[in-house]
């Protein structure tokens, strides 16, 4: 099991290229991948996507890239026809003020926009050559990060899923209380309206109706059936976050109606119980890749 949340960064200097790899994820139903790249890496783009989704199914990501390189190869051009034009232009001005061309500096000229004009000769792939050294280990730290948080998340959501069949072996345990318990109070009820006149196959009667409409068993087997599917789930699925929540939207039904059928205290108690303890796995549930 994986957390969706995780980091990982380095930094490192290879043939006097400076790269650093920095990775970071928050929650998020799908897988939200954002790369950040300079321009001229746009080449590598989906080599990293693939590599990144191959092993991350959900969660928001952001992969950035930072790349300076000291050796690399620039070109510079000269538009003679810019500058002239400059030149021109500057000169009218100069003499307007009673200036000569003399009092033109050439660096006025050169610094004009299109006059010099730099460009750089990249290769992505063989960037590539020297990212990958640094970003590999970058995103073991990264899986592993998410792994290491991811078992911390499965010990806390087994000890939530114990405090629910905790809860619900008691409601079995209750359950065949619940007919003692309605025909203790019928009779009660019977006995200070007709004081001995108590006829028992009507208290029966009353005693089964009570119990058709107020039996939990059915309930009480579907939650014991959701939590060992919670339970298989945690144990087998490496991704099992989307499945959990499903489980315990019907989980929660079934503890929802438990407490709308409930008479007594004490199942109201363990209704609580569970119903807190539900929650809680639905909320790390959304942390779970």
């Amino acid at each position: 099991m994986n957390s969706m949340t995780g980091y990982g960064f380095k930094e490192e200097v290879i043939d006097n290229t400076q790269i650093s790899v920095e990775i970071k994820s928050v929650n998020s139903r799908f897988l939200d991948l954002y790369i950040n790249l300079p321009s001229f890496l746009n080449p590598i783009e989906s080599k990293l996507r693939k590599l990144v989704s191959e092993k991350i199914v959900r969660g928001k990501i952001e992969l950035t890239v930072r790349v300076k390189d000291n050796n690399c190869n620039s070109t510079v051009s000269v538009d003679t026809a810019a500058a002239k034009m400059y030149s021109d232009a500057i000169l009218s001005v100069a003499k307007a003020l009673g200036k000569s061309e003399y009092d033109i500096p050439l660096s006025l000229i050169i610094n004009q926009e299109g006059v010099l004009n730099i460009s750089h000769q990249y290769d992505a792939e063989e960037y590539w050559k020297k990212i990958e050294v640094v970003f590999y280990p970058v995103f073991d730290q990264f899986v592993e990060d998410r792994k290491r948080e991811g078992e911390n998340l499965k010990e806390d959501l087994l000890e939530k899923i114990s405090v629910l069949e905790e809860c619900a072996d008691f409601f079995k345990e209750w359950q065949p209380k619940m007919e003692q318990k309605f025909r203790d109070q019928l009779y009660a009820r019977f006995k200070e309206l007709l004081d001995d006149n108590v006829d028992e196959n009507r208290i029966m009667t009353e005693t089964a109706a009570m119990l058709v409409k107020y039996t939990i068993n059915e309930e009480i087997i579907r939650l014991h059936s959701h939590l060992k599917a919670m339970k298989d789930e945690i144990e087998n699925n490496p991704i099992p976050g989307k499945k959990l929540d499903f489980i315990c939207q019907e989980a929660n039904r079934e503890i929802n109606t438990i407490g709308s059928k409930n008479q007594f205290t004490e199942v109201g108690a363990k209704v609580i119980a569970a119903k807190d303890a539900l929650e809680n796995i639905r909320e790390q549930s959304k942390n779970v890749e």
